[in-house]
């Protein structure tokens, strides 16, 4: 299968999911606070889940904003998706941490 046809059904698959969690709940963003925990724990970025979770809660936006631009910072393609972008760098070679940005997700 081809590598952007998957990222689009998996990106699809998260928008889906997303939209239903906001669906039932009303609060999405805990669907997407998992993501910026995530990040954080791959590029080793100081914060706490507690405080993704606030971030996301009171200003869902912002905290999608500051992660896309963490993630383009770090040379993602965006139209890859997650897991396109981790098959490139594995098959690059690459480690999944680009250089370190001073500070993080605090911009």
């Amino acid at each position: 299968m081809n590598e952007q046809v998957v990222s689009h059904a998996a990106c699809g698959t998260a928008g889906a999911l997303y939209a239903l969690i906001n669906a039932v709940t009303g609060c999405a963003c805990i669907y997407s606070c998992f993501y910026r925990g995530k990040m954080r724990a791959q590029y080793n970025i100081e914060g706490s889940d507690c405080g993704d979770c606030l971030k996301h809660f009171f200003c869902e936006l912002c905290a999608l904003t500051q992660q896309y631009r963490e993630l383009k910072n770090r040379g993602f393609n965006m139209d890859l998706g997650w897991a396109g972008n981790v098959q490139r760098q594995q098959n690059q070679g690459a480690a999944m941490g680009a250089p370190v940005f001073q500070g993080g997700m605090n911009r």
